[in-house]
């Protein structure tokens, strides 16, 4: 009988162990994935990383990639490009955008937030430069390119 005890003992252990290493791996890879990838930006010669969303269309973006191209200036805020490819889209009210925000904006408009304010549009998140320098009303010339 206590054989018997200690084997059924030995074998819960056993599982218990293989379920913590298990469980360990889960959640290394959901940090992995709530931490997307990265692109880099190359914004008038300066250069920066975004940390793109973890969705469809931070994917798809990264698959046209690379890019060059001109965006423009917008309501003193934004830059702004129209991709010549339409991205999935996934459009949320977003409330407020800050600095260094990368956003979708219908299927095809990518943005590109300059200054913090508050908003009622909606856009499809795609990313966020950390560092983001303030930026000037001219276009800009941007590189964008897999991290």
């Amino acid at each position: 009988m206590i054989l018997i005890k200690k084997k059924i003992y030995f074998i819960f252990v056993f599982i218990l162990l293989i379920l913590i290493i298990l469980g360990i791996n889960y959640r290394k890879e959901i940090i992995k994935e709530s931490n997307g990838s990265k692109m880099k930006i190359i914004i008038n010669n300066q250069a920066f990383e975004v940390n793109l969303e973890n969705n469809e269309t931070a994917k798809k973006l990264s698959e046209l990639l690379p890019l060059n191209i001109k965006m423009t200036s917008l309501n003193d805020n934004e830059k702004y490009y129209y991709l010549n490819e339409s991205l999935p889209q996934m459009p949320i009210k977003v409330k407020h955008i800050n600095r260094g925000d990368l956003m979708l904006y219908g299927d095809n408009c990518l943005v590109l937030f300059y200054k913090s304010f508050d908003t009622n549009y909606s856009y499809t998140k795609i990313g966020h430069i950390e560092n983001l320098t303030e930026l000037n009303d001219d276009a800009i010339d941007v590189i964008i390119n897999k991290g």
